[in-house]
């Protein structure tokens, strides 16, 4: 009798790409790497003439969303389809953090791979197990014309991950910025700390920039360019309070940019309402590959289940979006963080709809916690030693110190500055959000779930 597994591996075998047009896929994460340094996106100081070029020949997202903003936990979401409190990478995979997906899990590159692809990956990872998140080869970047040549019968996927824009901001000395030209988001304080960094965060995203050429370069170079669905993204947003490690918008709301073979559009921009919780079915469904809809129903957490029930895809492709504006549909996206460091434990579940955002901290009590390397930057001792009564348009009490939930009117308060969750006004919609957050942990199996009834 054949094992569930194999018949899986059959079936996706069988639903491999059967034209003779190769469907090459490319994935380039940057780590980082928030929307308001990126010359398409509108910031005309930071230099990114590579990505802007693919921008004007592809689609831009206005409204892509990370599902959690810490680097392994979104990337196991970018490699599986499923949020990461259903795959087990709940946090950073280092090994004094010992976060990892369930062996279980089923990854995008072995997907591929039972699909006929053939599969590599190159520079940061940092998701685990191996055995799961598995490709044929780890390759450095000018290995990558060697890899795409060695058997043009198949198609490839490559996925490539930056070390850049993480702090140190590693960059180039040509690249460097003015700290007084920089562009100060509205959510950080413009004091010289910030605009110190900012600075230095610039100059690292050119280096980014130059990295995708790269990739962009060796594809023409050996005639796949045309054949090759190319995705651009950043695993979560700017490494600066406010955003690196929250739901806040700087944190999840971030750059995504798709150029898809012979796409009807070119320089366009769509406005739908994607996470990165939908990237591996669309890349699926590009190659071919038949994914079943995201289960509709509760999926139960009992014991035993994690461990032998693989989790089905959650997200849903977005290929038909590409082609189409406005597109119907995709209105709502939720986000699932728990950890980032082992010591920084604050689980938070947020649905975010056009008008509105619902964050329930679920541990409130608890004083937010910072990455080590957002305390121990210029700009934070920077707003400790000025003693900063407010962050942006947030007060650093606030900022500090959250309440179970808070509620956003998005359309009067882009910036998050007014929590609305107590006010009777909002009381309807509170409801409404909370019974829609209830109902996506339900639906993807959120072990955190329990928490409405034993907190």
């Amino acid at each position: 009798m054949l094992r569930p597994a194999r018949i899986a591996a059959l079936l996706l075998l069988l639903a491999a790409p059967t034209s003779a047009q190769p469907r090459n896929v490319v994935v380039f994460v940057a780590d980082d790497h928030g929307a308001e340094a990126f010359g398409a996106y509108g910031n005309p100081v930071v230099k990114t003439p590579n990505l802007d070029r693919i921008a004007a020949e592809g689609v831009r997202f206005t409204h892509a969303f990370a599902t959690t903003a810490s680097c392994s936990a979104s990337r196991s979401v970018i490699l599986t389809g499923v949020h990461n409190h259903r795959n087990g990478q709940y946090g950073h995979q280092h090994e004094y953090h010992h976060f990892s997906a369930f062996e279980n899990v089923r990854t995008l590159p072995a997907m591929l791979a039972e699909a006929g692809y053939r599969t590599a990956r190159g520079g940061k990872f940092h998701v685990a197990p191996d055995s799961a998140f598995r490709f044929e080869q780890v390759i450095a970047l000018p290995q990558l014309e060697t890899f795409i040549r060695s058997d043009s019968r198949k198609p490839f996927f490559f996925y490539y991950g930056t070390n850049e824009p993480h702090r140190p901001f590693r960059h180039d000395v040509e690249d460097r910025v003015d700290p007084k030209d920089v562009i100060v988001p509205p959510w950080l304080p413009d004091i010289p700390e910030v605009r110190e960094e900012f600075a230095l965060y610039y100059a690292s995203v050119r280096s980014v920039d130059k990295a995708f050429g790269k990739v962009v370069d060796t594809l023409k170079r050996t005639g796949t360019y045309d054949d090759t669905l190319i995705v651009y993204l950043s695993d979560n947003g700017a490494p600066f309070p406010g955003s690196k490690t929250n739901v806040y918008e700087p944190g999840i709301r971030l750059p995504l940019v798709v150029r898809k073979p012979g796409a009807r559009r070119r320089a366009a921009v769509s406005a739908a309402m994607v996470s990165w919780v939908d990237l591996a079915p669309s890349i699926l469904e590009f190659a071919g590959v038949k994914v079943p809809e995201p289960p509709a129903a509760a999926e139960p957490v009992r014991p035993g289940r994690f461990r032998d029930e693989p989790p089905a895809i959650q997200g849903r492709s977005f290929l038909k979006v590409l082609d189409e504006e406005p597109a119907t549909g995709w209105d709502e996206v939720y986000a699932s963080h728990t950890f980032h460091e082992i010591t920084m434990y604050y689980p938070m579940r947020v649905v975010r709809t056009r008008t509105h955002k619902l964050i329930w901290n679920i541990a409130h009590p608890l004083p937010f916690p910072f990455a080590s390397d957002l305390q121990e930057s210029k700009t934070w001792q920077g707003i400790v030693a000025r003693g900063l009564k407010t962050i942006g348009s947030r007060s650093t009490r606030a900022y500090l110190q959250r309440p179970a939930f808070e509620l956003y009117d998005l359309t009067k308060d882009p910036l998050e500055s007014t929590n609305l969750a107590g006010d009777t006004r909002y009381a309807p919609i509170l409801a409404e959000l909370k019974a829609k957050l209830k109902a996506f942990q339900a639906r993807t199996g959120d072990p955190w779930i329990l928490k409405w009834n034993y907190e």
